[in-house]
């Protein structure tokens, strides 16, 4: 009877995954084409795209400048006592005019004000790229969870139907069935709970990026590994790359434009135009040149103040985005090749569990070892397993968001 036992239990395949599969043109990645449609249609990136647009409307105002042009009439009818009854009428034509060293500092706000935004609308797009591939690894990471309770679940089964069968021929007693059923259901709690895991992060990915076709089962996560060039050349990527420093330095550039517009804005701008009029039925006509010079106050000087002290505030900015980038660019490093190494670790655990759970089945058929010894190094290959998969997914994930944060991998800016 111990026989068929151990014919049943090597039959039995270990918890662990099945082989590896190919979600995309990379294994363990959605198909470059479909992020690329889920991220366009994303309304985080649609919302930065319009505002794109609109920066661009800005550089057309600040073309034009702020000043529109005055048309100013009158009409009236004169009587005069033992004269006559006169039509009069009067029009002037006036327009703001800037100084030329406006016009050109309006021009270099608009330029700064939309290379700021078009960076912003590709962070936008970048960090967007960030959340599907968390949203991915996430739910590839449940299901890999999820196939390893339920092949353990299946493994379960198999020594259950043994011991059930040694329990009718009177060779195991019930205490080692019940100890059998009570390991299968912890088992099936387990793949429950993993499994609706596993629905939820599907259900999170198709709620953020419906435009995204997900496949009906999660393919296997593959195993990890360096891209190529190293990840220490793609961090050194995330800061150079970075639209975030770029849109940082647009933006220091173009408050340093207006504090310069503003304290030139001290001198008001004059309005220029023409007149014309007639008066007594035309027997008075006239023309003439308009010059209007405003008189600023204190509100000129300090509105330069203001602006001088947001541009100290940008330069600031600047900085801390260019530390927090290093910051990123450093922990993503350290955090890829840390999930890296674990993985590593987990994945020699595993196969050593297997490794020992092979000798254990065959101690069990010998009569050297118990059933209670069997139930305990099935569980910790169970463990095992399941380490090495969340394992596996978090390695992935955090060498996505290196390639990611470097421009290597779906966001259109690798090149050298």
């Amino acid at each position: 009877m111990r026989k068929f036992l151990f014919l049943a239990l090597c039959f039995a395949p270990l918890p662990v995954m099945a082989a590896p599969g190919r979600v995309g043109p990379e294994p363990g990645l959605p198909d470059p084409a479909a992020v690329a449609q889920a991220l366009a249609s994303h309304p985080g990136v649609e919302a930065a795209n319009a505002r794109t647009r609109a920066a661009e409307a800005e550089v057309r105002v600040l073309e034009h400048g702020p000043y529109d042009y005055n048309l100013q009439t009158s009409y009236n009818r004169r009587s005069i006592v033992q004269e006559s009854v006169y039509d009069e009428f009067e029009a002037q034509l006036t327009k703001g005019v800037r100084w030329p060293g406006k016009v050109r500092l309006d021009r270099e706000i608009g330029q700064y004000g939309l290379t700021a935004q078009k960076n912003r609308a590709e962070d936008t797009r970048h960090q967007t790229a960030l959340m599907l591939a968390d949203y991915w690894w996430a739910w590839l990471s449940a299901a890999g969870e999820a196939e390893v309770d339920r092949q353990s679940v299946a493994n379960y089964q198999t020594l259950l139907s043994a011991v059930k069968r040694r329990v009718e021929l009177r060779d195991a007693s019930m205490l080692e069935a019940d100890q059998t059923v009570a390991a299968l259901e912890a088992a099936r709690l387990a793949a429950e709970r993993s499994s609706g895991r596993e629905k939820v992060a599907r259900s999170r990915l198709q709620a953020q990026f419906p435009a995204m076709t997900l496949p009906d089962h999660a393919e296997a996560i593959p195993a990890p590994h360096e891209p190529e060039g190293g990840l220490t050349h793609l961090r050194d990527l995330v800061f150079a790359r970075s639209h975030e420093i770029a849109a940082a330095e647009a933006t220091a550039h173009m408050a340093d434009a207006s504090a310069e517009r503003a304290r030139a804005d001290r001198i008001a701008d004059p309005q220029v135009g023409v007149r014309v009029f007639s008066d007594k039925g035309g027997i008075e006509r006239g023309a003439g040149l308009i010059f209007i010079m405003p008189f600023g106050n204190g509100r000129r000087s300090a509105l330069a103040d203001q602006a001088g002290a947001n541009a100290a505030a940008a330069g600031a900015d600047l900085q801390v985005v260019r530390r927090t980038l290093q910051e990123t660019a450093d922990s993503d490093l350290a955090g890829a090749q840390a999930a890296l190494h674990a993985w590593e670790r987990a994945d020699a655990s595993r196969r050593a569990q297997e490794a020992a759970l092979v000798k254990v089945r065959r101690g069990f058929q010998a009569g050297a070892l118990d059933l209670s010894e069997l139930l305990l190094a099935e569980r910790q290959t169970q463990d095992a397993a399941r380490a090495e998969s969340i394992a596996r997914g978090d390695a992935h994930a955090a060498i996505t968001r290196l390639r990611i944060d470097s421009h290597h991998l779906w966001i259109g800016d690798d090149e050298d």
